[in-house]
This record gives structure tokens, C-alpha cells and sequence, in this order.
């Protein structure tokens, strides 16, 4: 049974509906003045663009050491200290872990059971299973237990050693890795000084989106998003998408781990296997095997079956164009820019053999755990790869054998470098390609200035990126030079993503935070969890995307939730807002939340709404089957539980009401 709260009041939530939908030159018929910005005005549009809103005394810090000079310090954030965010993050490990640690640490699930169920046969059993459920009518009516299907004892037993295994060899469960993903994202953007490095981050991260929820993918986000998005997002760009597509995030996201070259697969057999998948094994070379294995007929001919089966399924696989689509339509070129299908055929063939060793993680965990055959058994099948013995499980490396060999043409040039560096020069041709520099130009333009930006703006942004090859800070500084950027009809034009509204909520108000749990489960209702979109195209960053009534009521209970101490792990004080009069409570609290800068239609609209009853907001709970987030299934009830509220009901309800304006919600 799906709760949530009580809706805050209809009054209210029409106001914000109509105020935040309606054109972005007018807030409730009243037409936006033309001249241009004011000083502290141009401070909250730099704090609101390149951060995540501003802090009690950021206004002041900026106007201090001046508007060019804060965005200078910010656009040089490896100098800036930034000591608070990263004690805040010091407890999250994965962050501090090689891919191969974290497989370790917090193991796939399927990896433990292996060497529970022993491997191949724990395979076989599954097939079984398969075969079973498949089966019409099959054997659930006859009475007995089918073949490899496990009673409730068995199951119970399989959970109590699993259990044991992660009590022995200290290990954590896999559903812990999403949650510190998310805390260490919003940790870092509600504290971090490096303001516009954080919202680059959540940039980039769309830009080159991976879904947390597909497979592995979990497991190789702590290292994507340190050693790629975070290291090169303010860096350059063709490093970027190299960094990318060589990570196994985005190999396992997009599924070129198994891309490969046709008639390649057989050269890098041995020769037992291949006499296993071609079932021609003579009668000596059988009789052998057997002895050595400990084989009888039946479990030979099972092997040999087997054998066939991988055999068909790697042919099958062949290459995959995911990656080359994306790598050309979402990370390079942008759609309709010339490319044909048979350019997406070619880039494809370039990246065959960009792999992964151990993509799922399983000899890493089996190396942490029972050490054994099994261990064996994987690091031979890896050898028979031909994976590099110095290849950690989760690491990427370069399958030649994989690779189709033969000369490539992408775009009208020659690819004909050979090996990996036939993939490296895609790259190289995509980054430096006209439509390239539009295409990101486009995407700057519409996140730091309005959601329709003029072709002369774009043109500038992408004369910046071509000339500087791509260097994202020399980019980004053509674009807060812009005349644009701070023409008045842009000032709060945009519309907050729930990401940008949770965070600069916690910030306004000087509210402190874990990141926890119940965070994630409140971005999980307002729609937006780091990491979290299936779509390789990541989250949108336009208005039409965002504002429609359910999501601004959600909006606006996140307000009441946070202004009233009622989300665990988040916790504010609001004694700078008292008063005894209400209306000083509401003044103070536009002062504090939005620098005095509001509408007259959003004032009086305030002033009416401060004299009502405060609204009732019930404990809210998401069930288990509403958690968008698959690794949070099954503790939804308990993430999204709320606390009473605590604090003056008269300055939490101005605060609350303050945060739900159309002011706060653009920026």
C-alpha cells in the first residue's frame, strides 16, 4: 500500500503550479523588468548557475572578493581547499576502494552462491530451473519436486550460509553501495567550496549516463565517477569520452564488453575446446578427458552440450552497436549530424575488444572468500580469455583476439591504426568534429543560461571549444563572459531539477545533513537519484520536463519536510527566522532564503498563505514497489518514514512556504 503525505495546502499548490508554468519572462502576469541585473542579483544568478544555491553569508563572501574573481576561483577548483566535504565523505569506503575491492568488500550476490553451490554445478542446477519454469504446465502439477528447483528448507539453509560468509569474511551486502553513491553526491554538493566542479560533475554524469540499476553497473559507479567524471569535469573533453569508454561502467551499461569481431572467436580457442563445442572428440581423447576430470558418459556428454551451447551464444553475441550509437548520437555528435548507420557499423567494429576482465566481479569475491577449485576454474577460464594475469576482476583491458582487425572508415577517414588504437582514433575524429562543438555548446547553453538558447550563443560556446580543442574551462569561461549569461530575461529562467532543489533547500537554510537513507528515498519521490535514470540519455534539464502538479506538490512537501527537522539525518535550526509577529517571521525568511527578491504577486500570495492554519504533512512512506532505485526494493518502508516535526510550526511553515515560491523554484 503506496502513502505519502497529506498534500499542503490546495491554495498553495496551485500557486506554484501556475507561478512556475507559466513563461519564463513573467511571474504571474507581472512582465519581467528589462534593465539589467543588479549587483547582488548577478552574485544569486553565479551562486544559483555555477552551485547549488547560495549559503547564509555566501552573498556576502562573493560580493567581497568580487563576482570575476569567484568565478575564476571556481572554474581552478583543484586549488581550492575543501576540507568540510571531504570529512563529511571520509566514512563513505567505497569511494576509497579499487573496483576490485569493491567486489570484495560487498560481493555480487551470484559470485557467493557459486562457491556455495559449486560453480558448474550451481550453473547446471539454474539451467534446470530455467528449463523448468519454462516447461507449460510442467511438473507442478504431477505432485513432485522437479529437478533443481529448491524446497523452503534448502532455501532457508542456502540463506543461513550466506549469512555465515558474510559474518566470517566481514563482507557488506550490495545493497548498501547505492546509498553511499547518492550520500557521497549530495554530501559533497550541500558542502563542497568547489561549487561549479560539483555541478559539472552532475553535468557530466548525465551527459555520459550509466543506470545503477542494470546488473554490475552498481559496483563500478564508485571509481566511474572518481577517476573519470570528477578528475576530468573541469578538464578536457576528449578525455572525458576516452575515460569513458574505457570504463567498465560504461562498457557493462552499454554492453560493448561482449562486442566482438566476427569470425575472431575461433582464433583464440584451444584446441580441447574447440573439439568440445564441435562434439568431435574421438574415442581415446573422451577416455582421457574422463579419466583425468573424474568425468562418467553422462556428465561428458553434459559438458559437451554445454560447450556447443557458449559456443552458439558467443557467435551470437558478435558486435554490439549500443555503445557506438551512444558514443555518437548522446556523447559526440548529437542526433541529425550526418552520421550514417553504416558509421554506427564502423565505430562498432573500432571498439570490438574493449572489454572487461571479470565483468560480474565473481573471481575477485570467490579470491575473498572460499579459496578452492573454483578460484582455479576462473582464473584458467580468464587465462583462456586472454585476460592478463596483472588484470584485477573490473578492470578494462584490450581483447586482440576480440578485435576485428580489418580497415575501418568512419565519417569518410581511414581508421587503420590497428588494435585498441582503432577505437582511440574514432574518438579523436568525433571530438575534434564541428557538430561535436555545437552539440556541447548546445548542452552548456541550456544548463547555465536559459532552456532555448540563441544560435549566436551556441555559435560563440562552440567557436570556444573548437578553438581550445575541447578544454572545458576555457569553454566554460566563454560562457559566463557571455552577454547572455547575465541578461536579464535569464535571471531565475530556469526551472531547479529535483537534485538542484533538495540541495539548495539544505543549503538556503543552513541545514545539516547525513546523505543518508532517508535522503535518497526523498530524491527517489522527487525524481531524481543520482545514477538513477535508465536511459542512456540521463536526466533532462529543461522545464517541460519537471513541472507538472504531482512533482511540484512533491516539491513542496520536501520544502515542509526539510524546513521541519522531519527527514532523518537531516537536521535545522531556525532560530534566526523568529519572531513574534508573522509577518517579520515571513520577511526574514525572504530576506535569509532569497536576498528580498521577490515578485509583488508572490509577496501578497505569502502574506495571505502565513495566516492560515498550518497545513497537516502525515508521516510518509513509499512502498516497497514505488523505490525507482532497484538496490533500495525492500527497505523502502523504512528509508522514507518520517520524524515529527520539531521547531516553531509559525517559522518552519514561513520557511517552508518561502522555499515553494517560484523564486526559489528557478534559478
Amino acid at each position: 500500500m503506496k502513502q505519502s503525505f497529506s498534500r499542503i495546502s490546495t491554495f498553495l499548490a496551485l500557486m506554484a503550479v501556475c507561478a512556475v508554468s507559466i513563461p519564463t519572462f513573467a511571474f504571474a502576469g507581472e512582465v519581467r523588468r528589462a534593465k539589467p541585473l543588479t549587483e547582488d542579483q548577478k552574485i544569486v544568478h553565479v551562486l544559483n548557475r555555477l552551485g547549488f544555491g547560495a549559503r547564509p553569508g555566501d552573498i556576502e563572501k562573493v560580493r567581497s572578493i568580487g563576482i570575476q574573481k569567484y568565478i575564476e576561483r571556481q572554474l581552478e577548483a583543484v586549488a581550492v581547499e575543501d576540507p568540510v566535504a571531504e570529512k563529511k565523505v571520509n566514512d563513505l569506503e567505497i569511494f576509497k576502494m579499487s573496483t576490485s575491492e569493491v567486489f570484495a568488500k560487498y560481493p555480487n550476490p551470484g559470485a557467493l552462491l557459486r562457491q556455495l553451490e559449486g560453480g558448474r554445478q550451481a550453473q547446471a542446477a539454474a539451467r534446470n530451473r530455467q528449463a523448468t519454469a519454462a516447461k507449460p504446465n510442467g511438473d507442478s502439477m504431477t505432485g513432485e519436486q522437479p529437478e533443481g528447483r529448491m524446497t523452503a528448507d534448502e532455501q532457508r539453509a542456502r540463506r543461513e550460509k550466506l549469512q555465515a560468509l558474510y559474518r566470517e569474511y566481514d563482507l557488506r551486502p550490495a545493497n548498501q553501495l547505492v546509498p553511499q553513491i547518492a550520500a557521497n553526491r549530495v554530501l559533497r554538493a550541500v558542502y563542497s567550496e568547489r561549487q561549479l566542479q560539483e555541478v559539472m560533475v552532475d553535468f557530466w554524469q548525465n551527459h555520459f549516463n550509466v543506470f545503477s540499476g542494470k546488473a554490475a553497473v552498481r559496483w563500478y559507479i564508485p571509481s566511474y565517477e572518481r577517476d573519470v567524471l570528477r578528475k576530468n569535469a573541469l578538464g578536457n573533453f576528449k578525455d572525458l569520452v576516452v575515460g569513458t569508454a574505457q570504463h567498465p561502467a560504461m562498457l557493462f551499461f552499454l554492453d560493448n564488453f561482449q562486442s566482438q569481431g566476427p569470425n575472431t572467436q575461433a582464433a583464440g580457442r584451444g584446441a580441447l575446446q574447440r573439439a568440445l563445442r564441435n562434439g568431435n572428440l574421438d574415442p581415446t581423447r573422451r577416455e582421457q578427458i574422463k579419466q583425468r576430470q573424474g568425468l562418467t558418459d553422462a556428465q561428458l556428454d553434459q559438458r559437451i552440450q554445454r560447450a556447443k551451447q557458449a559456443g552458439q551464444a558467443q557467435r551470437d553475441r558478435g558486435i554490439n552497436e549500443n555503445y557506438a550509437r551512444e558514443l555518437m548520437e548522446l556523447h559526440t555528435l548529437g542526433v541529425d549530424s550526418g552520421y550514417t548507420q553504416k558509421d554506427i557499423v564502423e565505430v562498432a567494429r573500432s571498439f570490438t575488444g574493449w572489454t572487461i576482465a571479470d565483468p560480474r566481479g565473481y573471481r575477485r569475491a570467490a579470491a575473498a572468500s572460499i579459496q578452492g577449485t573454483e578460484d582455479r576454474r576462473l582464473d584458467r577460464l580468464q587465462r583462456m580469455a586472454g585476460v592478463p594475469d596483472d588484470t584485477e576482476s573490473g578492470e578494462f583491458y584490450f581483447n586482440e583476439r576480440w578485435h576485428d582487425k580489418n580497415a575501418k572508415t568512419v565519417l569518410g577517414q581511414k581508421v587503420e591504426e590497428g588494435g585498441i588504437k582503432d577505437g582511440l582514433k574514432v574518438i579523436d575524429i568525433l571530438a575534434k568534429h564541428p557538430s561535436t562543438a555545437k552539440f556541447i555548446a548546445r548542452k552548456l547553453a541550456v544548463k547555465f543560461v536559459n532552456d532555448n538558447p540563441s544560435e549566436a550563443l551556441v555559435g560563440r560556446i562552440a567557436s570556444a571549444f573548437s578553438k581550445s580543442n575541447g578544454d572545458i574551462k576555457t569553454t566554460l569561461r566563454a560562457v559566463f563572459s557571455d552577454k547572455e549569461f547575465f541578461a536579464p530575461e535569464n535571471y531565475r529562467a530556469k526551472v531547479k531539477t529535483p537534485f538542484e532543489l533538495a540541495v539548495s533547500s539544505i543549503r538556503a537554510i543552513g541545514a545539516d545533513t547525513n546523505g543518508g537513507p532517508a535522503m535518497l528515498a526523498m530524491l527517489t519521490k522527487l525524481g531524481e537519484v543520482p545514477y538513477g535514470y535508465q536511459a542512456p540519455t540521463g536526466y533532462p534539464d529543461t522545464a517541460e520536463d519537471w513541472v507538472n502538479t504531482g512533482a511540484l506538490l512533491e516539491r513542496l512537501n520536501f520544502a515542509v519536510a526539510v524546513a521541519s527537522n522531519r527527514i532523518p539525518g537531516t537536521k535545522v535550526d531556525l532560530k534566526s527566522f523568529e519572531s513574534k509577529d508573522r509577518s517579520k517571521i515571513l520577511n526574514s525568511a525572504i530576506a535569509q532564503i532569497l536576498d528580498g527578491d521577490v515578485s509583488a504577486a508572490t509577496r501578497a500570495t505569502l502574506l495571505k498563505q502565513v495566516e492560515q492554519p498550518l497545513p497537516e504533512v502525515k508521516v510518509g512512506i513509499v512502498a516497497d514497489d514505488a523505490m525507482d532505485v532497484p538496490n533500495m526494493r525492500g527497505q523502502g518502508n523504512r528509508q522514507a518514514r518520517l520524524l515529527p516535526p520539531t521547531g516553531n510550526p509559525e517559522v518552519f511553515k514561513a520557511v517552508s512556504l518561502v522555499l515553494g515560491t517560484p523564486e526559489f523554484q528557478r534559478q
